[in-house]
C-alpha cells in the first residue's frame, strides 16, 4: 500500500510539474477518468469474483468497454474533463456526481431491458450490482484524484512562495471567501494564523480549521511577535468607517501590514478574487463617514439650467462637472485654459458611464478668465444661468513669489467673471474659496479673501453671489499626498515644513456635494464655511504613509515653513462667529459686509498699481484692502513691521 501511494506522489508530482503554468489538457484529463474506470471495474470484478481462477477475459473486455463508452458519452456532454483541476470546487463535483450517476442509470436501464428483450447473452450483460459498486468506486476515484492533485500542487507551489503569516479579521462568510480568495494566490504562501472576530458567540469556534479569537487576544505585540504575523486582512466589507479606521491604526501600531476586502457592490457574482483584495490606503484612513444630501435643492436649482463651471478641468472644478450630470442641466459649460488636462476630462466625460449619458449637453471652452472680451463673448453665446466659480491659483509658495499673477487671476480674473455674471443676468454665482482666506498670512490667501470682498459687495443685484469656503482636499492638484507618494517611490524621505503643522482634509466628491447644497441654499452674499472634521498633524500623516507603505528606513525631514505658510488654517467655525444653517456640515459665516463703491475705489487704485509689477506696493495695497492680513515667514511682513511702528 505504501509503495502504491509514493507511486501515485511521483505520478503526480511529475505531472504538476509538467503543467504547473499551463493546466493539462482536458484530453489527458478525460484519459486519467476513463483509467481510473479501468481500475474501478478491476477492483469490482476482483471482488465479485473473489480470485476465481476462471477468468472470462472477453467478457470483462466487452463490459469495459461498454462501460467506458457510456461513460466517455456523458463526460464529453457534461464537462468533467474541462475543469482545471488545480482550481477545482463543488460545481466540479457536482458535474463528477453528475455524469456517473447518469451512466449508471443508463446502464440499470439498458440491463433491465436486455433481461426482458435479450439483445446481448447474459455473459456479456453487466449485473445491477457490478454497475453500481463500479461507479461508486468511480465517484470516489475521480473526486479523490482532483482533490489530491490540488492539495499537491498547492504544496508543490507553496514550497516555492515566500511565505506570509496573516490575521483575517471578520469571521463570517467573506472570511470564508478572504480564506480561499488567500489559497489561490500564486505568489505567496499565505498561512492563516488566526480569525478575529468581536461576535462573542464565536469565541473558540473554528472556521476552516482555525481559531477564531477575540480582537484583544491577537492585536497585541506578545501574539503577533509570537506568531511572526506580519498582514492583517479586514473581512468586513460593510464595516463602519470610523470603526476600520480604528483596527487599522492599531495594526500599524504594531507594524502590520494592513490590506481589505472590497465593498459588497464591487464584488463579482458575489464573490472577490485574490486580485481585489486591497492595501489600505492614507485615503482611507483620512476618510469619514458619506455625508447623506437631500438633493432636492440641488435639483431645483440646476435642473434643464445653463451651468459654467471655471477651472473645469480641476480637481475640484472636473468633480464638480461629474457631480452636475447627474442633476440633468440643460447645458455644462466647462471653461479652462489648461489644453492638456481639458481634453482629459473631454475625454473621461465622454467615455465613461454615467457620464456619457450627458455627452450632448457638454461644452468645453478653452479660455482664460483673465481675457475680459474672450469670455465676454462666452457668456454672449451661451448666457450661463448658474456659475460655480473654481478657476484660480492656489500653491502658496509660487503666488508669494508672483503677487502680479496671484492677483490677476485670483481677484481681477473673478472680477470679470462676476461683473459678466451680473450684466448677464446670471441666477446665482458659486464661488470657491479657501480657509487660507481667513486672517490671511499670504499672498494666495489674501487673494481669495479680496476675491470674496469683492462678491459680497455685489449684494443686491440680480445675481445671488454665495460664498464656501473648506479646507485641503485629499489627492488635488498639488497638494501633500501625491508629493508624500512620490518621495516614498524615490525611496524618501518624506519632508515636512514643520513638526507642528496642521491640515484639515476633505475627501473631493464630498467638498463638491456640500458646495453644490452651499450654493443652492445661498440667498445672496453669504460665505458658507463647512465642517471639516478634526485636523490632522502633517508630521503624523507622513508617519501613517510609510507605516502604509511596508518600506523600512524612510526618514521624515523637517525642511521649514514655506514663504507664506502658517501652522494652523482657521476655518471661522465657532459659535462666535458662525451660524447654523439646515445641514449639520454647513454653516453660516459672519463677517463684515463691505459697501460696493468702497471697493470700487480700492480695486481701482489696485488696478492702477499692477502696471509697475511693483510686489511690494501691490501686497501693501492688498493689506490695505484686508487689514487682517499678515506675511508670515515672507519678505512682506516688513510690511507688517511698518505699518506698526
Amino acid at each position: 500500500m505504501n509503495k502504491l501511494r509514493l507511486l501515485f506522489k511521483h505520478f503526480a508530482f511529475n505531472f504538476i510539474r509538467r503543467y504547473r503554468r499551463n493546466p493539462a489538457s482536458r484530453w489527458t484529463i478525460l484519459v486519467i477518468d476513463l483509467f481510473a474506470l479501468l481500475v474501478a471495474f478491476a477492483v469490482t470484478d476482483l471482488f465479485r469474483l473473489r480470485m476465481s481462477d476462471f477468468i472470462d477475459w472477453p467478457s470483462l473486455i466487452f463490459k469495459y468497454c461498454f462501460f467506458g463508452v457510456i461513460a466517455t458519452i456523458f463526460y464529453l456532454i457534461i464537462g468533467t474533463y474541462r475543469s482545471i483541476i488545480r482550481h477545482s470546487g463543488m460545481y466540479d463535483i457536482y458535474k463528477v456526481l453528475a455524469s456517473n450517476l447518469a451512466a449508471a442509470l443508463i446502464l440499470i436501464a439498458f440491463n433491465f431491458i436486455n433481461n426482458n428483450h435479450p439483445i446481448v447473452t447474459n455473459r456479456y450483460t453487466p449485473a445491477y450490482s457490478e454497475i453500481l459498486m463500479t461507479f461508486s468506486l468511480q465517484i470516489v476515484f475521480m473526486i479523490s484524484i482532483r482533490l489530491a492533485l490540488q492539495n499537491i500542487y498547492n504544496d508543490y507551489i507553496r514550497r516555492q512562495r515566500p511565505s506570509v503569516n496573516i490575521i483575517i479579521y471578520g469571521a463570517g462568510s467573506a472570511g470564508t471567501i478572504a480564506y480561499n480568495a488567500l489559497m489561490q494566490d500564486r505568489n505567496h504562501n499565505y498561512r492563516i494564523v488566526a480569525y478575529i472576530d468581536d461576535a462573542r458567540q464565536k469565541k473558540d469556534a473554528a472556521l476552516n480549521g482555525i481559531h477564531i479569537m477575540q480582537r484583544s487576544d491577537v492585536l497585541n505585540q506578545d501574539f503577533i511577535k509570537k506568531n511572526q504575523v506580519s498582514t492583517l486582512l479586514i473581512a468586513i466589507p460593510s464595516i463602519k468607517l470610523s470603526y476600520k479606521q480604528e483596527i487599522t491604526n492599531i495594526a500599524l501600531d504594531l507594524g502590520l501590514k494592513v490590506k481589505s476586502v472590497p465593498h459588497i457592490s464591487k464584488w463579482i457574482n458575489d464573490s472577490f478574487t485574490f486580485n481585489q483584495i486591497q492595501d489600505i490606503k492614507i485615503e482611507d484612513l483620512l476618510e469619514r463617514e458619506s455625508i447623506k444630501l437631500d438633493n432636492t435643492n440641488i435639483v431645483r436649482q440646476v435642473y434643464d439650467k445653463i451651468v459654467m463651471v471655471t477651472g473645469a478641468a480641476g480637481s475640484i472644478g472636473s468633480e464638480i462637472c461629474r457631480q452636475l450630470t447627474q442633476y440633468h442641466p440643460a447645458k455644462i459649460i466647462m471653461v479652462d485654459q489648461a489644453e492638456s488636462p481639458m481634453y482629459d476630462l473631454q475625454f473621461e466625460l465622454r467615455n465613461t458611464a454615467p457620464y456619457n449619458k450627458a455627452v450632448d449637453n457638454m461644452v468645453f471652452v478653452i479660455a482664460n478668465i483673465k481675457d475680459q472680451p474672450r469670455m465676454q463673448q462666452v457668456f454672449e453665446q451661451y448666457h450661463p444661468q448658474i456659475i460655480y466659480h473654481a478657476a484660480a491659483y492656489k500653491h502658496v509658495p509660487f503666488m508669494e513669489e508672483n503677487p502680479y499673477e496671484a492677483l490677476l487671476v485670483n481677484v481681477f480674473g473673478t472680477k470679470n467673471i462676476a461683473d459678466l455674471a451680473m450684466q448677464y443676468h446670471t441666477e446665482k454665482f458659486v464661488m470657491i474659496s479657501t480657509d487660507k482666506a481667513v486672517n490671511p498670512t499670504n499672498v494666495m490667501g489674501a487673494t481669495k479673501r479680496m476675491a470674496e470682498i469683492y462678491i459680497q459687495s455685489r449684494c443686491g443685484t440680480d445675481t445671488h453671489f454665495v460664498t464656501t469656503r473648506f479646507g485641503n482636499v485629499l489627492g488635488s492638484n498639488g497638494s501633500v499626498i501625491p508629493l508624500f507618494k512620490k518621495q516614498l517611490s524615490a525611496g524618501g524621505p518624506l519632508t515636512v515644513t514643520h513638526r507642528d503643522i496642521v491640515r484639515y482634509f476633505m475627501t473631493i466628491p464630498e467638498a463638491c456635494n456640500l458646495v453644490l447644497e452651499a450654493g443652492a441654499m445661498g440667498g445672496g452674499g453669504d460665505i458658507f464655511v463647512f465642517d471639516m472634521g478634526a485636523p490632522v498633524k502633517i508630521y503624523d500623516l507622513a508617519t501613517k504613509m510609510i507605516q502604509l507603505s511596508g518600506l523600512k528606513n524612510i526618514q521624515i525631514k523637517e525642511i521649514g515653513l514655506r514663504p507664506g505658510e502658517k501652522l494652523y488654517e482657521e476655518l471661522l467655525a465657532t459659535k462666535e462667529n458662525t451660524l447654523p444653517t439646515y445641514h449639520p456640515k454647513i454653516l453660516r459665516a459672519s463677517v463684515r459686509k463691505y459697501a460696493a463703491e468702497e471697493i470700487d475705489t480700492l480695486y481701482q487704485q489696485l488696478r492702477d498699481l499692477m502696471p509697475t509689477f511693483d510686489d511690494m506696493k501691490l501686497v501693501g495695497k492688498m493689506k490695505q484692502i484686508v487689514p487682517e492680513f499678515h506675511s508670515q515667514n515672507s519678505i512682506f511682513a516688513q510690511l507688517d513691521k511698518k505699518e506698526n511702528a
